[in-house]
């Protein structure tokens, strides 16, 4: 009412939640390098579902880098980087015969996420920052998968390698085809 009464024009903006290119690469970056690893081959490795069984063989225990994942999202509210209502892009998974027992059984990442967070760490392979963040140090070089994920999108530097390319159509190492199959299943 008082607006009204001095003729001040009001608007009203709203940040939706939710993951954009700029926001997954402020996300990654945030993280430390073995929960940035996780993530990666969550990513990369496991187009979006990954075996924690596979998971612990590379990286050992998950349950440090899974806890940075979890912890990521609300410091990025509290840090203004999105809204409060984002949701974790990578979520674990629990044994649905033994809800009991705690250790998870794999990581995932919904498919619709997936493109923009591999844009996410190509940007951050090729060295690029997030908008906003001239003022922050260079990160560590990319990690094994974000490197590879660069080469399959935007194809090996040499075009006679074939062995690039049957790599890129090999199922990924350490997925679950029957893991992810029943999480899709689950997701419609």
């Amino acid at each position: 009412m008082l607006a009204a009464q001095h003729h001040a024009e009001l608007s009203i903006s709203t940040v939706r939640p939710g993951w954009t290119v700029d926001r997954a690469e402020r996300y990654l970056r945030d993280l430390t390098a073995g929960s940035r690893r996780m993530a990666e081959m969550v990513i990369v490795d496991g187009d979006g579902c990954l075996d924690a069984d596979h998971l612990r063989r590379v990286i050992g225990k998950t349950n440090g880098p899974s806890n940075g994942l979890t912890r990521a999202v609300p410091r990025g509210v509290r840090k203004g980087w999105w809204p409060e209502g984002t949701p974790a892009p990578i979520t674990p998974v629990s044994d649905p015969d033994n809800p009991s027992w705690h250790q998870n059984i794999a990581y995932r990442m919904d498919q619709a996420l997936l493109p923009v967070f591999r844009e996410a760490l190509t940007r951050i392979a090729e060295g690029n920052q997030a908008d906003g963040e001239e003022g922050q140090p260079r990160p560590s070089p990319p990690t094994e998968a974000a490197a590879g994920l660069l080469t399959r999108t935007r194809g090996p530097p040499s075009a006679t390698t074939s062995a690039a390319s049957s790599s890129a159509t090999a199922p990924p190492t350490g997925s679950r085809p029957d893991l992810a199959g029943a999480l899709m299943a689950e997701a419609d």
